[in-house]
């Protein structure tokens, strides 16, 4: 059964579009992101943003007010870009705009290159996205980002042996094991867009207007001379926003979609990709990593086969989390998106033909719709960020947080489930909170079994 969207949305599900754009600029090195909108925009996001990276994070605005509102925002704009410049001397600006600017009409390309003319701008780039949030969610606005960025870096470029492997808004953890896996694997030229692994997970030190770290420019001007792009998640990106099949069909970079490698076969095509890229064989510190997941998974199935998952967030995340559940016996009783462009849900029907029984799928989903499905499905543990915790507290399902944000718990950015490795880790905190809530309630459940049969007894 698939759930579409409620008329009136109750504790939405997903973050907003230009939000999830900021981070994808946020892994361009020396970057800052702008949002042209009220105030109130960019104060959400970096808070939004601040409270899951645990780091200081810089989002400009142009404030719009009542009067740019009817007016238009363009000289907003321009001091707002006059003082980013001059505040954070940067190299590229992205302007990510909201609904109030798109709603208003703004014509963003014709100000920016307004604004590049009249000031005779050289050293920074300027970056224009459309992202209004009645188009999409935080996913669809972080593959516009990095779409844009590489539009407009990579250009003509001699064939080279180098790799392209873009990724969509995981954690910066799991950004560090998808670079050592590709290492390990013997793929040493590549370019990884958008990389935040430092810039928001930096270790402590001085601080910096712009932290260090990030994709480099010149590498992304790179990008349309490899031999192939590897695109993790890109299997549930819309056509229009996915990066790599613009690379491919602008430059003739082939093309390899992925599901990101959380689960072993998620991780296995991804092991196999590099392999049959590098050419080399699978080194034995991958092959000792998988073989201690398919131990975990033996070890946990047994336990995992109780657990009926409520599983949301970002289309690629649910997608994968998916996959890892279902292989490890857990098949999903509910599985929830915020967005409505992204095909996942055909995805994932393909993935679950088989399985016993099929989930509820609710597409543009908020918390009142996932609620009343979990009710209704008597699933009895839930997989997604922060927001879920409405069902641990008042349906009792416990929660195992991944995705963005995580703003109730300490060190979401440092969360890992990617590969061999992540994957284990990600079942043993599955399992173990399955067994939590089984050794927290089965005295009550033994005691009201007991009591039903002593009321059969007496009937």
């Amino acid at each position: 059964m698939t759930i579409k969207a409620r008329l009136v949305n109750e504790n939405q599900c997903q973050a907003c579009m230009p939000l999830g754009g900021a981070i994808s600029f946020k892994g361009i090195e020396r970057t800052v992101p702008l949002i042209h909108g009220s105030q109130g925009c960019s104060t959400y996001m970096r808070l939004s943003t601040i409270e899951h990276y645990n780091e200081p994070v810089d989002i400009a605005s142009s404030s719009l007010n009542e009067k740019q509102t009817i007016m238009g925002g363009e000289a907003n704009l321009r001091k707002a870009l006059d003082n980013v410049i001059r505040v954070y001397r940067p190299k590229v600006v992205g302007v990510l705009t909201t609904c109030l600017s798109e709603t208003i009409g703004e014509d963003m390309q014709r100000m920016v290159d307004a604004y590049i003319k009249e000031r005779g701008l050289e050293g920074v780039d300027i970056i224009p996205v459309s992202t209004p949030s009645y188009s999409g969610n935080q996913s669809d606005g972080f593959w516009a980002a990095t779409r844009a960025v590489i539009d407009r870096y990579s250009g003509p470029s001699e064939k080279h042996e180098g790799v392209n492997v873009i990724i969509p808004h995981i954690s910066t953890a799991d950004i560090r094991e998808i670079k050592r896996v590709v290492e390990l694997m013997g793929v040493t030229n590549y370019t990884l867009i958008p990389d935040y692994s430092m810039t928001l997970d930096r270790p402590y030190g001085q601080y910096s207007k712009i932290a260090p770290g990030g994709t480099r420019t010149a590498d992304i001007a790179r990008m349309g001379g490899a031999q192939a792009t590897i695109q993790l998640g890109g299997m549930t990106c819309p056509n229009e926003l996915s990066p790599g099949l613009r690379l491919q069909q602008e430059h003739g970079v082939p093309l390899i979609n992925l599901p990101l490698p959380v689960g072993l076969e998620n991780t296995d095509r991804f092991v196999e990709a590099l392999q049959q890229i590098s050419g080399r064989p699978v080194p034995e510190a991958l092959s000792i990593e998988r073989g201690w997941l398919l131990d975990g998974m033996a070890d946990a199935h047994k336990h995992n086969a109780e657990g009926r998952p409520v599983i949301y967030g970002d289309p690629e995340l649910v997608y994968a989390f998916a996959s890892a559940c279902v292989e490890n016996g857990a098949i999903p009783a509910v599985i929830a998106t915020g967005t409505r462009n992204s095909p996942l849900i055909a995805r994932l029907r393909m993935l679950l033909a088989s399985a016993d029984g099929q989930p509820t799928y609710i597409e543009e989903a908020d918390f009142a719709a996932i609620e009343e499905a979990a009710a209704g499905a008597r699933a009895n543990i839930a997989i997604g960020h922060s927001g879920g915790k409405c069902l641990t507290e008042r349906y009792h399902i416990p929660l195992v947080r991944m995705g963005y944000p995580i703003h109730d718990r300490i060190g979401g950015q440092r969360i890992l489930s990617a590969g061999y490795a992540g994957t284990l880790a990600f079942l043993d905190r599955l399992t173990n909170t399955l067994l939590e809530q089984k050794y927290a309630s089965y005295r009550q459940s033994k005691k009201q079994l007991l009591s039903d049969i002593s009321i059969e007894g007496e009937l």
